[in-house]
């Protein structure tokens, strides 16, 4: 009878959990132990891990996706186990075994190797270095092929990802109400997946390449300076949207992700002074999607927000209500002027089916948790340095931190005009 047992042994904050098997042979104990890909948090594993009674959503969360992993791989262990001769178990079995988990399988025929199949591979194959909405997105990709193979009556291949692929699964997707740009996103994942079969030695059709991702520019939202001060005189508010009110002025001025402003609390703040003898307070924490380590001073409006909270951040809210109790917030605000942009409609009662619509809206029925990134980055542009405002909000090159610069061409040329004598 063999057993499964995980532990942390890494001396890091943040490591690989080791599993270890635990059988009698010939009535001697043997034991053998092998590091897994699965990462977690030290403080995560020995004091929340086993907790039967999680409140915080994040912390649900992640110990649904360790708990999925590590099943998988006990489960896998101990088939392998049972199918091995005594003589053939020892430690680099096991570490072949558990490697060979995460190593997507090639089959005997390269070229029939299922679409979705692979992509579950892919995930494992992963581990925890896909972040679990990063998982959800995949699941939500795998549903829409599912749908198409259904619609075209027969398993899509690895192989056959070619550009006759990209037409069909584009019109069908259009034809079912879904964005252009959710369609583009699909197909990167895809060629994602398809380009890890190729590297695993996997054939893929060399029409791969080929398939060009088309995409429309997003308008994405913002709040001006004007508009946050509407949010910030609000009067009167019920506690639970005096608390929204507050998570989403923080957000604005801290240019960070929900999953991080969030996990905020007093014990990440220090207070020191800078080069002018000011005096500043610094907040320092991990971020969640990137494990990178940041520290970012808080501004007056924040340390206001701390103040009239007795030097705490707001009460934490999961992230569904707290989209909704934002859009109240800013409908009170008077955010009601109409911008154009996508929100999710019913298009079908009876299945039940939700897409994305662009469309005429009153700016609060937009306003999402993102909003804030988007706000700080835009606000600040042109009057910090790109270089500090990336690396405030975590983006690796300042390429890529202009994607969340939204002012407009006339913004941009009155700007500009400032240079001009």
């Amino acid at each position: 009878m063999a057993s499964v047992n995980y532990l942390y042994r890494s001396t890091k904050p943040v490591g690989p959990l080791t599993i270890r098997l635990l059988f009698r042979n010939n009535n001697v104990d043997e034991v053998f132990a092998a590091r897994t890909r699965c990462i977690v948090p030290k403080e995560y594993w020995e004091k929340h891990h086993n907790s039967k009674r999680l409140k915080e959503a994040k912390m649900k969360s992640l110990k649904v996706k360790v708990d999925r992993e590590l099943y998988e791989l006990e489960t896998h262990i101990l088939e392998s186990f049972h199918a091995t001769s005594f003589e053939l178990l020892d430690k680099n079995w096991l570490i072949s075994t558990v490697d060979a988990f995460y190593r997507p399988q090639l089959e005997n025929n390269l070229s029939n190797t299922p679409l979705l199949e692979y992509i579950d591979s892919y995930i494992r194959f992963k581990g925890s270095d896909l972040a679990n909405s990063t998982i959800k997105k995949y699941g939500v990709v795998k549903g829409m092929l599912s749908k198409y193979e259904t619609f075209i009556g027969k398993k899509l291949h690895i192989n056959q990802i070619d550009l006759s692929f990209k037409q069909g699964f584009e019109t069908y997707c259009l034809d079912d109400g879904y964005a252009i740009n959710t369609i583009a996103k699909a197909l990167k994942i895809v060629k994602t997946v398809c380009n890890h079969a190729r590297k695993r030695g996997l054939d893929v059709s060399p029409e791969l390449e080929e398939i060009k991702l088309k995409s429309v520019e997003a308008e994405t939202l913002f709040l001006n300076l004007e508009e946050l001060e509407k949010i910030e005189d609000l009067k009167g508010l019920p506690e639970y949207l005096d608390n929204a009110r507050d998570w989403l002025l923080i957000s604005c001025y801290t240019g960070q992700r929900v999953s991080d402003f969030m996990r905020f609390k007093p014990s990440m703040i220090t207070a020191t002074t800078n080069k002018s003898d000011k005096e500043v307070f610094l907040l320092e924490f991990n971020q969640l999607k990137t494990n990178s380590p940041i520290t970012i001073p808080l501004n007056q409006k924040v340390m206001k927000i701390l103040n009239k909270r007795n030097g705490n951040f707001p009460r934490k809210i999961a992230d569904q209500p707290y989209n909704r109790f934002i859009k109240e917030v800013c409908k009170l605000a008077g955010l009601t002027n109409k911008v154009y942009g996508s929100k999710k409609v019913l298009v079908d009662k009876l299945s039940k089916k939700w897409r994305k619509k662009a469309d005429n809206y009153e700016k609060w029925e937009l306003v999402t948790s993102h909003i804030g990134r988007r706000t700080f980055a835009t606000n600040n542009y042109n009057s910090i340095p790109t270089t500090f405002l990336a690396y405030a909000t975590g983006h690796k090159n300042e390429k890529t931190f202009l994607t969340y610069m939204r002012k407009n061409n006339k913004d941009m040329a009155l700007e500009l005009s400032e240079y001009f004598t």
